[in-house]
């Protein structure tokens, strides 16, 4: 059987699911649009991916890690996730309520929740009902177009190629041990600042607050959540915050104080507010300063600091995004990140990304968090959120916060170490551009 799916598209999907290849079990067009062909050739076999094409164009569908059958009931998969691709990107949908993600139905094709079922009722068409433990946008997924040209279902198998890592890191605790040594030890470049300054921005949820929360935790030895964090359609964070981590529960500050704002907004007049990000990279803004969506902080105004001094500016901007929607991000979010960096730019203050969730954006990275720099998919989410904010790959850093583990782990540590040392070497490019122009100005003197 000739595959209709691309082999790039193929590609895309293996990303996904680790150092695995697709084989084709099941064809629509070839062995008929029915369930008890679907399962003839499909029951007990797992993984798969299920594959449907539309008259339109849509190619959309879904995986589940659990073997078909024709038991009527649900059954639960906590990786199920159902996808569309927009040209050659995969949108991914995971499932939201996991003892609901299949649906073992002996009239049918593939059928996920209640949201969307191939080959439905032994016909070439679509069931479409987004919100049913799967949650997607109709028009998004398959263009509201539910007649299917074909069906495919492919098995997940794994490939003989061996897997190699894109990116060199040590796994292991004494790398752990060895970075927080690091960290500990740093001292800025510049005797009159005592700590480097590094400004937070990000989407609402994106995972600001979650990682202060999580590098708390690595130093603390225990997982905590001094910031407010969590699941929200607006910002919780509504003051300028300042957090300096503390070595131990009695030791010493570290030599890095993380600030936190506002989340990003797409609508106008929601959100941070972009002039008071120029107050914030400047200096003028004092810790737990009220933010106010629709009027920036004036100079004058209380809360102003009208004569800040090098170490109450920011020293380096971290991009804080989410790897999960990356490839849907609005196009005014966009805008404002654009305004953004080029406020920060004008300033030459470094900036890195830091791309959040990888665990949930790839099945094979929540396995194993070692993994990161093994899947080609959270690969091209780096690449994708190079080219959005227009910083080098070099510059962007995956990690997995600490959001309802009750213990640490040594590789998640590793990773969010990891960015804190990206952190701390863009400050010390600050000093020394800093340094640089004194220099300057001293010998035209």
């Amino acid at each position: 059987m000739n595959s209709m799916l691309t082999k790039n598209r193929q590609k895309t999907i293996c990303s996904q699911l680790g150092n695995v290849k697709l084989q084709l079990l099941y064809k629509g067009s070839i062995h008929g649009f029915t369930g008890a062909a679907f399962h003839q050739r499909c029951d007990n076999r797992c993984p798969t991916v299920s594959v449907g094409y539309n008259t339109s164009g849509y190619v959309f569908g879904g995986y589940t890690k659990q073997p078909f059958c024709q038991s009527g009931q649900f059954v639960h998969d906590d990786q199920a996730f159902v996808f569309t691709f927009k040209g050659e990107n995969l949108i991914k949908y995971p499932v939201t309520s996991p003892i609901y993600a299949v649906k073992m139905m002996g009239n049918c094709g593939p059928y996920f929740g209640e949201a969307l079922v191939l080959v439905n009722g032994s016909q070439a068409v679509v069931h479409s009902n987004p919100g049913n433990h799967y949650n997607f946008n109709a028009a998004d997924m398959h263009g509201n177009d539910l007649k299917l040209t074909e069906c495919e279902v492919y098995q997940v198998e794994k490939s003989t190629e061996p897997e190699k890592p894109w990116r060199t890191i040590v796994w292991e605790s004494e790398e752990r041990k060895e970075l927080m040594d690091r960290i500990r030890s740093y001292k800025p470049m510049v005797s009159s600042v005592p700590q480097c300054r590094v400004l937070l921005i990000g989407a609402v949820g994106a995972g600001k607050s979650s990682f202060f929360n999580s590098l708390n935790s690595v130093f603390r030895g225990h997982v905590t959540s001094q910031a407010i964090s969590g699941s929200s359609t607006t910002s919780l964070t509504t003051q300028f915050r300042t957090y300096s981590v503390k070595s131990g529960r009695e030791g010493n500050p570290l030599p890095i104080i993380l600030c936190d704002t506002m989340g990003l907004e797409e609508s106008t007049g929601a959100g941070l507010d972009i002039d008071d990000i120029s107050s914030i990279l400047k200096g003028h803004l004092s810790d737990h300063y009220q933010f106010n969506p629709s009027a920036p902080l004036q100079p004058g105004a209380r809360g102003y600091r009208k004569s800040p001094g090098l170490k109450d500016k920011i020293h380096c901007v971290a991009y804080v995004m989410d790897a999960c929607k990356i490839s849907i991000m609005p196009k005014k979010l966009q805008e404002k990140l654009d305004a953004i960096r080029t406020r920060v730019n004008s300033l030459e203050i470094p900036q890195l990304v830091l791309l959040t969730k990888v665990d949930e954006a790839c099945p094979l990275v929540m396995e194993d968090v070692s993994k990161v720099y093994k899947s080609a998919y959270i690969k091209k989410m780096m690449q994708e959120a190079s080219a959005r904010l227009g910083v080098p790959l070099s510059c962007i850093v995956p990690l997995k916060n600490y959001t309802e583990e009750l213990e640490l782990d040594t590789n998640t540590d590793i990773l969010l170490l990891s960015a804190v040392i990206q952190m701390l070497r863009f400050a010390d490019d600050y000093f020394d551009n800093i340094s640089r122009k004194f220099s300057n100005i001293e010998i035209k003197e």
